[in-house]
C-alpha cells in the first residue's frame, strides 16, 4: 500500500470541478434514499426544515469537543479537560446555530444542565476506548469529495484520519447513539464506504481500517475494505443516483416504512400515516455542488 501526502482534497470553488459534473451527493442524501425515497425528496428536494432534535445536538457537541480535543498538547487530552470543552464548546454552537437554543424551553435550566451532562458521559465512554493522548490525527472534520462517472460529486465529512507511519489510512467515525444495531450499522458502515471511496478515487489508498466508535457503550467496530469492494461500492452508488434522477423526473418518490419512521420529522405529510406531500416544486435545485442543503450534514447531525 502507498499512500500520497495526505491533505484535504476537495473542490475549493465551482471552477475547479469538471465542467461534465452536473450532480452532488452525500452520504447522508444517499443513505435517505436508501432507506425511505419519499424522506429523500422531502430533505433534498422540497427541502423541508427540520427542528434539531436534542439527540441530534448531543452528537454535534460531542464531535466538537472531540475535534477541539486534539488542539491540546498530548499529555493534557484527558477526561478532565474534554469535560472542560462542553459548556464553552455549546455555547459556541448556539452562537453559530441559534436554533439550538430552543430545544429547551426559557428557564429550563436543569434540563440545560442534563443535556450538558449526558455529553459530558459520552465523552467518558471516548476514554474508555481510545487513548487521545497517543493519537495525531492527520485530519478532523474534513470535507473530502471525488467525482465518480465523471458526471457525479461524491463529498462528506470526516470525523477523524489517521495515518500510520508506513501510510496506511484508517477513518475514524464517532457514534453517539447506541450500541450497533442491524439497521444503524449498516447506514454507519455505508457512510465509511462512501469516504473511503473517495479517499481511494483521490489518494489512491484504500483505508486499511474504518473505525466505527460507540460512545455509549464503550465499543469499537473495525472493518477493513478492499479495492474490489470499492469498486462494487462506487456502481452502488452511480446507480443509486440515476435511480434518483429517474424518481426526480418521474416526480415519483414513495415511502418506505420501516422501524425508522418513528424518527422522522415529515409523518404528517406521509402516505403511509395519513398525509399528504406538499405539491412537487416546479423548479429542482440543480447546483452541482449542493445536494439539498447548503452543505453536506454537519458531523452529529445523523446520529
Amino acid at each position: 500500500m502507498t499512500a500520497e501526502p495526505v491533505t484535504t482534497q476537495q473542490p475549493a470553488t465551482p471552477a475547479e470541478v469538471p465542467a461534465t459534473v452536473r450532480a452532488s451527493l452525500s452520504p447522508s442524501r444517499a443513505a435517505d434514499f436508501k432507506t425511505c425515497p419519499l424522506l429523500y425528496r422531502f430533505r433534498s428536494i422540497d427541502r423541508l426544515p427540520e427542528r434539531p432534535t436534542v439527540e441530534q445536538a448531543r452528537g454535534t457537541l460531542v464531535h466538537a469537543v472531540l475535534e477541539r480535543l486534539f488542539d491540546l498538547p498530548a499529555d493534557g487530552r484527558t477526561p478532565t479537560a474534554a469535560g472542560d470543552l462542553v459548556a464553552p464548546q455549546w455555547d459556541r454552537l448556539v452562537t453559530e446555530q441559534p436554533e439550538l437554543a430552543g430545544l429547551f424551553g426559557d428557564g429550563d435550566e436543569p434540563a440545560a444542565a442534563e443535556f450538558l451532562r449526558s455529553a459530558a458521559a459520552l465523552l467518558e465512554g471516548y476514554f474508555a476506548v481510545e487513548d487521545p493522548r497517543r493519537l495525531e490525527p492527520a485530519e478532523r472534520e474534513s470535507l473530502i469529495s471525488a467525482v465518480v462517472d465523471e458526471e457525479l460529486l461524491i463529498r462528506g465529512y470526516l470525523d477523524r484520519l489517521d495515518v500510520a507511519p508506513d501510510g496506511a489510512l484508517r477513518v475514524v467515525d464517532y457514534k453517539t447513539g447506541g450500541a450497533p444495531r442491524e439497521a444503524f450499522e449498516a447506514r454507519a458502515l455505508f457512510q465509511l464506504k462512501f469516504y473511503a471511496l473517495v479517499l481511494w478515487r483521490t489518494r489512491g489508498v484504500v483505508p486499511r481500517v474504518l473505525r466505527l466508535l460507540y460512545l455509549r457503550d464503550a465499543e469499537v467496530c473495525d472493518y477493513a475494505p478492499d479495492a474490489d469492494e470499492l469498486l462494487r461500492f462506487e456502481r452502488t452508488v452511480v446507480a443509486l443516483w440515476r435511480a434518483i434522477e429517474q424518481a426526480t423526473a418521474r416526480q415519483d418518490f414513495r415511502p418506505r416504512p420501516s422501524r425508522l419512521c418513528d424518527w422522522c420529522s415529515h409523518q404528517a405529510l406521509c402516505p403511509s400515516f395519513g398525509g399528504t406531500p406538499p405539491p412537487f416544486p416546479t423548479q429542482v435545485a440543480t447546483d452541482p455542488l449542493r445536494d439539498a442543503r447548503s452543505r453536506p450534514a454537519p458531523p452529529g447531525a445523523d446520529e
